[in-house]
């Protein structure tokens, strides 16, 4: 049965890739995929590709499957993968840690994760937001709610636990010093 996707690479196409190979700056997917289809063009069989790459006949399959239909940069590139965009962006985010560092409400000793999140939809264009992310943006800017110094911390004054140690240290030393008697 003859190959449905024959790659037949131009010598343009062959020095681009050999140059991405070479250069390590790529990702390893896209450098994988540079490789197999260098081999494919030199005429290996799909399995020995795959054996060589470490990468299964699959892959080299749709690799090829790609080139083909799509041309070099369809094949070496990944699409674009399907996400929900974050619901905090970065005026929010900034909004969020003003908001935490700032007096709780009256009645209140410290901010709850679940209060700022209510609060937060309440100023701002969100429908809902779980405390869970509240969270994970005050961990990201490493901000403690609950703190006298919100985000900051305190410095410390702890001594020098050098001094103790060197006067230890010479006083070890000159006892291995000491000539036996």
């Amino acid at each position: 049965m003859a190959k449905k996707y024959i790659v037949d690479l131009s010598k343009d196409e062959k020095a681009e890739l050999v140059s991405l190979t070479q250069k390590g700056r790529p990702g390893a997917r896209k450098i994988k995929r540079a490789n197999i289809l260098l081999l494919v063009d030199s005429g290996k069989p799909d399995f020995e590709v795959a054996e060589l790459l470490h990468t299964s006949w699959l892959t080299v399959l749709r690799t090829r499957q790609r080139y083909v239909e799509g041309g070099l940069d369809f094949a070496l590139n990944e699409l674009p993968r399907a996400g929900r965009l974050p619901k905090i962006d970065d005026k929010i985010e900034t909004i969020l840690t003003t908001l935490a560092q700032s007096h709780p409400p009256n009645g209140r000793v410290r901010w709850t994760l679940q209060l700022l999140a209510d609060r937060l939809v309440a100023l701002t264009r969100l429908e809902s937001l779980s405390y869970e992310a509240v969270r994970l943006v005050l961990k990201k800017t490493i901000s403690n709610p609950g703190s006298a110094r919100n985000g900051v911390s305190l410095l410390s004054l702890a001594l020098d636990s050098c001094g103790a140690w060197k006067i230890s240290w010479i006083c070890t030393l000159s006892l291995i010093n000491l000539p036996f008697q």
